[in-house]
């Protein structure tokens, strides 16, 4: 078999853009991939002329001008513009929660009757220093918005009470006193006009690839082809999980073609009540402009307990896992041959564009 400088084990961003920088720096460079398709998790699939995003919705946002700048370089981006909605037994409330949606919940009108609205609720729930993500909450919009539009969600997402979550899961939800529905604060976003696919085939265009194939079902003969690994997997199991395994939540698509050209009117609806057993509905066709199809698909997405065989998307940052974590990234520091990265290289949850900067920090020898 033929050797390699960087052996990278994982198709996803963090994959496709390593393999482009070796590949820039003159080396050779082999990519395995055990999923059937390029993309990992922002692979999209055609179907009745629509980009269907498979692993869930996926919008790019960054303020990194060099992460901008980087993808700009091989496919253009269209104006979307992240406003989801949320849906409690029926009630709608714009997201992120902004005086839209203090307007919809209370009837008030100005941002100084928003703020007193909150405050009045976080003085009477006698919260000071927030101990857990229901505090955290409470603290940032008020116990009616936590109960209605956080409880629910949260708790399905997360599999766990709110009370015994970690306050720091919801300190970056978006909270602002202007009529801004805009998800996002910023300063570009969209999605890849032709989908993610085209992004990731431009990363890899020249570079030698290797689709449904998996390091492990045959380790010592892709350890032996090259000099250096760059992992994408699981940290834990790449060390044969030695020390323990480190937990996920996972998540169940079930994707549903329907005769009618529009159903919800939003690309993403959100289903906040616990009761409801998914989490968000997805309608792919307005992700992008047009959406002229004469029909539509939408996928509900369930949260579901990881276990072996599904896919890993959320990592648990309690601190039994970060202690776990730190230890093998201890043994990954002390290993000459590995480089790890992404989101399950690193147990992190990372937005796309911190993938993509991670990426291009990535040291190429």
């Amino acid at each position: 078999m033929s050797k390699y400088d960087y052996l990278i084990v994982g198709a996803g961003l963090f994959g496709a853009v390593t393999a482009y920088r070796a590949a820039r720096a003159g080396k050779k460079v082999l990519v395995i991939e055990r999923r059937p398709h390029l993309g990992g998790n922002v692979y999209c699939q055609e179907q009745e002329g629509i980009r269907v995003h498979r692993y869930g919705a996926h919008i790019f946002h960054t303020s990194n001008r060099e992460v901008w700048d980087f993808v700009n370089r091989f496919v253009e981006f269209n104006n979307y513009i992240n406003s989801p909605v949320a849906n409690y037994k029926g009630e709608l409330y714009n997201l992120p929660f902004n005086m839209n949606t203090f307007y919809a919940m209370w009837g008030v009108k100005t941002p100084a009757e928003a703020q007193a609205m909150i405050e009045r609720q976080r003085r009477e729930a006698g919260i000071t220093e927030p101990r857990n993500l229901e505090e955290q909450a409470i603290s940032l919009v008020g116990t009616d918005i936590y109960e209605k539009l956080v409880k629910g969600y949260t708790e399905k997402q997360w599999g766990r009470d709110a009370t015994s979550l970690p306050a720091f899961i919801i300190k970056r939800l978006p909270v602002r006193l202007t009529y801004d529905n805009n998800y996002f604060n910023d300063r570009w976003q969209g999605i890849p006009i032709g989908g993610y696919n085209v992004l990731i085939e431009k990363l890899l265009e020249g570079i030698e690839v290797k689709c449904s194939t998996d390091f492990f079902a045959d380790r010592a003969r892709w350890e032996s082809c090259c000099d250096k690994i760059v992992f994408t997997g699981r940290i834990d199991e790449y060390y044969d999980f030695k020390l323990g395994e480190l937990e996920y939540r996972s998540l169940r698509f079930e994707h549903e073609t329907l005769d009618v050209p529009n159903y919800q009117g939003v690309a993403v609806m959100n289903y906040t009540e616990r009761e409801v057993p998914f989490t968000r509905i997805i309608e792919h066709k307005h992700f992008e402009p047009g959406g002229n199809q004469p029909r539509t698909i939408i996928t509900r997405e369930y949260p579901a307990p990881y276990e072996h065989g599904a896919e890993p998307y959320y990592p648990i940052n309690d601190d039994r896992n970060s202690a776990l974590y730190a230890s093998y990234k201890a043994l990954a520091d002390a290993d000459p041959k590995v480089l790890f990265g992404g989101r399950l290289g690193e147990y992190r949850y990372y937005d796309m564009d911190k993938v993509i900067e991670s990426a291009l920090n990535l040291t190429i020898e």
